[in-house]
């Protein structure tokens, strides 16, 4: 038994419930977070609700990692609240943390040239002694086939790509099945067609039950994908709400000092925004 796994089986762990459509898995209210002495988000209020697709959005610098990090328990506020499965992050050790959150960072780095199908394996840990052990091989099946990493099963983590490693590190935490997931930069290493991909599984996720919370930089993928987009500026939520009635051009233009045009595609009517050329 590895050390991540026997620390997860020496915890006694409350496993989590059903969830309802709509119920609010994560929420932060009026969150302000310091790094040091600097301000990074100050009073930002948001919620994660099962079977919801939610993007933070923003320029860069704009407070979306730290958000997301603080909606997963990582990053302690400085005021305001963070909440997950009703209770605040605080009060949930790790162990029973691991059960209803799963978390994708930026970087996905390992110290160790494991192979694959172990990295991905890793996502199961908290699941260890609990009822649920015996999902194990039918989830990190699952996970490397929805991330179409199956066929780097025997190969070593450290020897792929940073777009493959990208993939496996979802998989690690699709394989996880936490009913929350936050994903910071999922697509950034990602060609077209995988970009698309991840995508597509995270509205998978949501129409299971699952929140989904993602840090995105193409706004077109938010405005395809999210049910709802959060838009960050300097550090404060500058717009919350369907994409259709937050992505217009004079307030993304405003918010990242850069001409957008924003239109319906001419053939499907999926909005799509871009910038402006002139």
């Amino acid at each position: 038994m590895g050390v991540i796994t026997s620390l997860f089986a020496t915890r006694t762990r409350n496993l989590p419930g059903p969830v309802t459509p709509g119920e609010v898995l994560a929420e932060a209210r009026e969150l302000s977070v310091r790094l040091g002495t600097r301000p990074v988000l100050s009073q930002v209020s948001v919620t994660a609700r099962a079977g919801e697709v939610l993007a933070l959005v923003g320029p860069n610098g704009a407070g979306k990692s730290t958000l997301l990090a603080a909606l997963a328990a990582d990053q302690e506020p400085a005021e305001g609240t963070v909440r997950i499965a009703g209770r605040p992050a605080a009060d949930w050790s790790a162990a029973d943390l691991a059960l209803r959150r799963s978390v994708l960072p930026q970087a996905a780095t390992l110290s160790f040239p494991f192979p694959v199908e172990d990295v991905v394996r890793m996502g199961r840990a908290p699941w260890v002694g609990t009822e649920r052990e015996d999902e194990d091989e039918e989830a990190v099946a699952s996970a490397m086939a929805a991330t179409e990493v199956t066929e780097f099963t025997g190969r070593s983590f450290s020897g792929l790509s940073g777009g493959e490693r990208a993939r496996v590190a979802l998989a690690r935490v699709l394989a996880q099945r936490a009913p929350l997931l936050l994903l910071d930069e999922p697509t950034a290493a990602l060609d077209l067609r995988h970009q698309e991909l991840v995508l597509r599984v995270c509205r998978e996720r949501a129409a299971s039950g699952d929140a989904v919370v993602v840090v995105l930089h193409d706004l077109g993928l938010a405005a395809a994908y999210a049910d709802r987009v959060a838009v960050l500026r300097e550090g404060r939520l500058a717009a919350e709400g369907e994409p259709g009635r937050v992505f217009t051009e004079a307030s993304l233009t405003e918010v990242y000092r850069q001409p957008v045009e924003v239109f319906p595609h001419p053939r499907t009517g999926a909005l799509l925004v871009v910038p402006r050329r002139d």
